[in-house]
Protein backbone atom coordinates (compact mmCIF):
# COMPACT_ATOMS: atom_id res chain seq x y z
CA UNK A 1 0.00 0.00 0.00
CA UNK A 2 1.07 3.55 -0.98
CA UNK A 3 1.79 5.79 2.28
CA UNK A 4 -0.58 8.74 2.65
CA UNK A 5 0.64 11.75 1.01
CA UNK A 6 0.00 15.31 2.48
CA UNK A 7 0.63 18.62 0.98
CA UNK A 8 2.58 20.83 3.77
CA UNK A 9 -0.11 23.42 3.46
CA UNK A 10 -3.86 23.54 2.51
CA UNK A 11 -6.76 26.00 1.94
CA UNK A 12 -9.55 24.80 4.15
CA UNK A 13 -13.30 26.34 5.10
CA UNK A 14 -11.29 29.76 3.55
CA UNK A 15 -8.08 29.67 5.75
CA UNK A 16 -4.65 28.77 5.36
CA UNK A 17 -3.80 25.29 7.45
CA UNK A 18 -0.49 23.97 7.81
CA UNK A 19 0.75 20.60 8.37
CA UNK A 20 2.18 19.80 11.40
CA UNK A 21 3.32 16.34 10.58
CA UNK A 22 2.08 13.10 8.76
CA UNK A 23 1.61 10.18 11.74
CA UNK A 24 -0.70 7.30 12.62
CA UNK A 25 -4.23 8.54 13.28
CA UNK A 26 -4.60 7.03 17.08
CA UNK A 27 -0.97 9.69 17.58
CA UNK A 28 -2.40 12.70 16.18
CA UNK A 29 -5.67 12.03 18.22
CA UNK A 30 -3.72 12.73 21.42
CA UNK A 31 -1.71 15.21 19.56
CA UNK A 32 -5.62 16.84 18.70
CA UNK A 33 -6.34 16.45 22.20
CA UNK A 34 -2.60 18.59 23.47
CA UNK A 35 -3.05 21.17 21.02
CA UNK A 36 -6.77 21.66 22.20
CA UNK A 37 -5.95 22.16 25.78
CA UNK A 38 -3.73 24.53 24.72
CA UNK A 39 -6.70 26.80 23.07
CA UNK A 40 -5.33 25.43 19.25
CA UNK A 41 -7.69 24.00 16.64
CA UNK A 42 -6.56 20.93 14.85
CA UNK A 43 -7.58 19.01 12.18
CA UNK A 44 -7.07 15.65 10.91
CA UNK A 45 -6.74 14.61 6.97
CA UNK A 46 -7.16 11.32 5.95
CA UNK A 47 -6.50 9.77 2.31
CA UNK A 48 -10.38 10.51 2.20
CA UNK A 49 -11.89 12.98 4.06
CA UNK A 50 -11.35 16.15 6.05
CA UNK A 51 -11.98 15.16 10.34
CA UNK A 52 -12.82 18.25 12.28
CA UNK A 53 -13.67 15.52 15.24
CA UNK A 54 -13.29 12.15 15.87
CA UNK A 55 -15.92 10.69 18.04
CA UNK A 56 -14.47 7.56 19.93
CA UNK A 57 -16.61 5.15 18.24
CA UNK A 58 -15.36 5.96 15.01
CA UNK A 59 -11.93 4.76 15.94
CA UNK A 60 -12.78 1.44 17.88
CA UNK A 61 -15.36 0.17 15.35
CA UNK A 62 -12.57 0.34 12.50
CA UNK A 63 -12.46 3.59 11.12
CA UNK A 64 -9.41 4.74 9.31
CA UNK A 65 -6.08 4.18 11.33
CA UNK A 66 -3.22 4.37 8.88
CA UNK A 67 -1.17 7.58 8.71
CA UNK A 68 -3.42 11.03 8.50
CA UNK A 69 -2.11 14.35 8.32
CA UNK A 70 -2.10 16.78 11.02
CA UNK A 71 -3.18 20.78 10.54
CA UNK A 72 -3.59 23.77 12.69
CA UNK A 73 -4.55 26.93 10.89
CA UNK A 74 -1.24 29.04 10.08
CA UNK A 75 -2.21 31.95 12.20
CA UNK A 76 -1.75 29.28 15.47
CA UNK A 77 1.31 27.33 14.12
CA UNK A 78 4.22 28.80 16.45
CA UNK A 79 1.66 28.26 19.24
CA UNK A 80 0.66 25.16 18.31
CA UNK A 81 5.03 23.95 17.64
CA UNK A 82 5.23 25.60 21.32
CA UNK A 83 2.27 23.49 22.78
CA UNK A 84 3.98 19.80 21.37
CA UNK A 85 7.83 21.10 21.96
CA UNK A 86 6.29 21.01 25.63
CA UNK A 87 7.96 23.56 28.49
CA UNK A 88 11.26 25.15 27.54
CA UNK A 89 11.38 23.06 23.90
CA UNK A 90 11.70 19.61 25.66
Amino acid sequence: MKDASFDDRVMYQGDIWVRIDTLPRLLAEGWRRTLREGGVVSVVRTPFQWVMASPVIEIETGGYLGDVGLYVPEVQLEEAVAILDGPDGE
